[in-house]
């Protein structure tokens, strides 16, 4: 048994329900740009915190501790590309370069080298473990948020070995082997799926679907090679969990970039639509049924107070207090201020309590 939720604010605007307040979390708030995590962290290397369920509960648990009672949900420390790491293959993250492959896809034999038949449970099972402990830890002051990255995403970290600008080697297989890239994205929600299901067992109750490179597809590419696969998960997950007796969670898509998808998307079984900075949220408003994240742009926390305090209170006008929760339109950088963050935060929590 898990300890009683106390502020389930995020969960209930998640599903439409009535809200005092529209509720904040911060992409990738564990961790980077706070200080008692550069510490905790020291040498250590980034995988290895995530691998270790006590050190990964410690870093969710961090930013909840510095901003109390301003964050109304945690996000489990960990990356999207452990399910690359599920499949075989060999993932690297070094400093100040970020994720890098020794031995990425670089050939369609090279699929040869995945296991299509991975246990999630057994390949991951430090990462759900990590998610009961912080559940109990949390002791039900927030939500814990689960997530994976989408299969677009995760495919092209597999074939292009890292981050990229250019995106040659992923371009080249979609326009020249579609096939198998079919048959890796097919290979990879399916292991999405699993995962967020085993993720909710152990204790997630919100789940988010990062499709980080949707805007280096363009709107028929997105139709192939990611939609599908982002529809797929969103009738799958729930569908799992309702056949094993458990009650499915709300789950959220983050499609960065695509724009010109919000219809589409509005249209998938997701419960919340999370948006990056090029949306105008009243314009992504009036487009959308669904509750929505976002949208602030992370640069913004390089601005002064008086710029946070502006765009916060357009931000929030244009949304709407209710069926809306308050998010980055990305992650936090490394180089962000925490004061800032605080400042940012109280400013949502003053702006929402005001809004109509």
């Amino acid at each position: 048994m898990f300890p009683e939720l106390k502020n389930d604010l995020i969960l209930r605007a998640a599903k439409g329900e009535k809200v005092e307040r529209p509720p904040v979390w911060i992409m990738r708030q564990a961790g980077r740009y706070l200080p008692e995590y550069k510490q905790f962290k020291g040498n250590d290397d980034f995988f290895d915190l995530c691998r270790t369920p006590e050190k990964a509960a410690t870093i969710t648990i961090q930013p909840i501790d510095h901003y109390p009672g301003l964050i109304d949900a945690a996000i489990i420390f960990n990356d999207i590309l452990v399910i690359p790491q599920a499949l075989g293959m060999t993932v690297e993250m070094k400093e100040n370069v970020g994720p890098s492959f020794p031995d990425p896809l670089r050939v369609p034999s090279d699929i040869n080298k995945l296991n299509f038949n991975p246990d999630v449970k057994k390949e991951l099972g430090w990462a759900l473990e990590a998610i009961t402990l912080t559940r109990h830890r949390l002791a039900g002051r927030v939500p814990l948020l689960g997530f994976v990255g989408a299969p677009w995403t995760l495919l092209v970290y597999m074939i292009e070995g890292g981050g990229t600008k250019m995106f040659r080697f992923v371009k080249e297989w979609i326009f020249t082997y579609p096939e198998e890239c079919h048959k890796l994205l097919d290979l990879l929600t399916s292991t999405c799926v699993d995962f967020l299901v085993e993720q909710v067992r152990a204790g997630a109750q919100m789940v988010q679907v990062f499709e980080s490179w949707a805007s280096e597809l363009g709107p028929i590419d997105f139709n192939e090679f990611s939609l599908p696969y982002l529809k797929r998960i969103a009738i799958e997950v729930p569908k799992k969990l309702q056949s094993l007796g458990i009650e499915p969670v709300p789950m959220t898509v983050f499609a960065k970039g695509a724009w010109y998808a919000l219809k589409d998307l509005d249209q998938t079984n997701y419960d919340v639509i999370s948006l990056d900075w090029l949306y105008d949220p009243a314009l992504a408003r009036s487009n959308s049924t669904k509750s929505l994240q976002g949208n602030i742009d992370p640069g913004l926390m390089y601005g002064s107070d008086e710029a946070i305090t502006k765009r916060v209170e357009q931000m929030i006008t244009g949304f709407g207090k209710q069926k809306y929760i308050v998010n980055f339109g990305h992650g936090t950088h490394p180089f962000m201020d925490p004061k800032k963050i605080e400042w940012f935060l109280k400013e949502v929590h003053r702006v929402g309590k005001e809004a109509n």
